[in-house]
């Protein structure tokens, strides 16, 4: 997969800042479904999370711990 092997050259740096990324996506996506009840592309949650998972999955594989 080509998203897998874009992370696998990352950074470690660059996965910290990818994952904070992520996580304030997800943080509006889930504030504009509690405010709206509703989402334009309800699919876009469930992809940041598992774009999240993954980011988080080789963080832990380079560094060796998790200290985010």
């Amino acid at each position: 997969m080509k998203n897998q092997e874009a992370l696998k050259d990352k950074s470690v740096e660059e996965l910290k800042s990818l994952y904070s990324e992520i996580n304030k996506e997800i943080f509006q996506l889930k504030n504009d479904l509690a405010v709206s009840r509703k989402l334009d592309k309800p699919h876009l949650l469930r992809m940041k999370k598992k774009e999240r998972a993954r980011a988080l999955t080789f963080l832990r594989q380079k560094s060796g711990t998790l200290s985010l």
